[in-house]
């Protein structure tokens, strides 16, 4: 046990303790290794360097307050939003360590303000210290710590193996710039449980580099849990991207309570990522005042400039490395109320769609509030705001539908477009809507419609629109309810509808 007051530390929150930190850490690695004691203080320090073997113990009462003098983040080399370059450093650092521990009671203070200040102004030439940042680490515990007002993300870890986050709160100001919570990046092996995370940003973010750079290295983020944790605020739950071009696979999220997140679960790309997603299992999921429950979208317009009109065109373009995949991905057991945008927003490329996504056993139900502002579900160029409206797919194949319900206030409960094989099993909307069909297909190659149900007073309970739109199968529906069953809208053009 090495105790920083041993060291000379001052828990005064004025005492500069950078280089008694230092002290104390460094004889800790050089006995073999154990225990930084921060007992109850208020330690103000610059950059913090980790060395391997080492475990940080903030006890009840200690906080490490990081110092507002840019000085003390010295410029180093590391992954910021995607791309190697230089930036300032973290609060705590390390790199190429084994065996590393954060952990207690106590409280991480980034004392982020002026960061946040010099970011909106403009002035900063670098970007910002994360709070904590971890590089190429294996066998990493981070647990029971309040982290809170980081500079900018608020713990990245990259290129990590074996890696446990456990039981941490993390609270950033809502108007807090990029003050994501956690945000493993190319890391591996990674379980994230128990935690509370209300910020500025993405709550969790799953991330894998930007661009040729991340797709050469081929370092995805794989191997991933999150479980039992609790997101308020913040742009997004759990959300994957935009930076994915090294791939992402292999994760699971469950048991989770989300609650005034802008989107729920969310996964963002644009063309000239490239890059995989696949094989995402969500189950258990209770969300409540949300902007839009599900996101996907390679049509992402954060990082475009004017001249990148392929980002937003709608005509398929050749497919390269360049082009984002997503695939594999399964939901269950979900319930989200209170929605205030869109039910859902799934919306692929027309030479790449999202491909093989199911839904089984969700709730969704629009907000009732009386003064809600329109807003967009995904941030997408030309997308329209909304209010309340369904659950809309485009470009996607391989889509199915199980037991789901869905209360819309505008539109219909599912619009599929410019789509092939979706099957949409006891799908129910239980209030009438008069101006709305129950589900809206338009230039649909494939669909199976069966123990479907409209609630009495609804205006049609299938629309048809666009050319061609074939191959439409409808068995054992309740459609009696309906004033009508099928509405072919004017200009549609239909084959072989059973």
């Amino acid at each position: 046990m090495f105790n920083v007051l041993d060291y000379d530390a001052v828990g005064d929150s004025k005492t500069k303790n950078t280089e008694a930190i230092h002290k104390a850490i460094a004889a800790c690695a050089k006995a073999g290794g154990g225990t930084v004691w921060f007992p109850a203080g208020n330690y103000l320090t610059g950059a913090i360097m980790l060395w391997s073997n080492v475990r940080l113990f903030l006890d009840a009462g200690a906080t490490i307050l990081g110092s507002q003098d840019p000085a003390d983040y010295p410029l180093v080399t590391a992954r910021w939003e995607g791309e190697e370059g230089k930036t300032h450093a973290s609060l705590i650092n390390g790199k190429g360590l084994e065996c590393i521990t954060i952990t207690g009671r106590g409280k991480i203070d980034g004392q982020g303000e002026p960061w946040w200040q010099m970011h909106r102004k403009g002035t900063l030439r670098y970007p910002r210290p994360r709070l904590i940042d971890l590089v190429d680490c294996q066998n990493v515990l981070l647990e029971g710590v309040t982290l809170t007002n980081s500079p900018s993300w608020t713990v990245h870890p990259v290129y990590c193996n074996n890696l446990t986050i456990r039981g941490l709160t993390i609270r950033n100001p809502a108007d807090s710039p990029n003050t994501d919570g956690i945000n493993p990046d190319s890391c591996c092996n990674v379980r994230i449980s128990d935690c509370y995370v209300d910020v500025g940003d993405d709550c969790i973010t799953i991330k894998s580099g930007k661009g040729e750079e991340a797709r050469r290295l081929g370092r995805p983020c794989e191997n991933i849990t999150i479980s039992n944790c609790t997101m308020i605020h913040g742009h997004g739950g759990v959300v994957i991207g935009s930076e994915m071009s090294g791939g992402v696979r292999n994760i699971v999220i469950s048991n989770c309570v989300f609650d005034n997140t802008d989107r729920g679960i969310r996964i963002k790309s644009q063309r000239g990522r490239g890059g995989v997603v696949e094989d995402i299992r969500v189950s258990n999921i209770v969300m409540r005042d949300v902007l839009c429950p599900f996101v996907m979208n390679l049509y992402y317009s954060c990082g475009t400039s004017p001249d990148e009109q392929f980002y937003v065109d709608e005509n398929p373009l050749p497919v390269d490395e360049g082009t984002p995949i997503i695939r594999n991905i399964h939901f269950n057991n979900v319930t989200a109320r209170r929605i205030r945008a869109a039910a859902g927003f799934l919306h692929g490329l027309p030479e790449m769609p999202i491909e093989g996504i199911t839904f089984d056993n969700v709730i969704l139900a629009a907000s009732d509030a009386p003064d809600l502002y329109p807003g967009k579900p995904a941030m997408m160029h030309l997308l329209e705001p909304m209010t309340c409206a369904g659950f809309f797919c485009a470009h996607v194949q391989h889509v199915e539908f199980h037991n789901m319900q869905v209360e819309t206030r505008t539109g219909p409960a599912l619009i599929v477009e410019k789509a092939r094989d979706v099957e949409i099993d006891g799908f129910k909307m239980k209030q009438p809507h008069a101006d709305a069909p129950v589900i809206d297909l338009r230039e649909v190659n494939g669909a199976l419609i069966r123990g479907c149900s409209a609630a009495r007073g609804t205006n049609a309970f299938l629309r048809i629109s666009g050319a061609p739109t074939r191959g439409i199968l409808l068995s054992g529906n309740d459609l009696g309810r309906a004033k009508e069953s099928i509405a072919l809208k004017e200009g549609a053009r239909v084959e072989a509808l059973l």
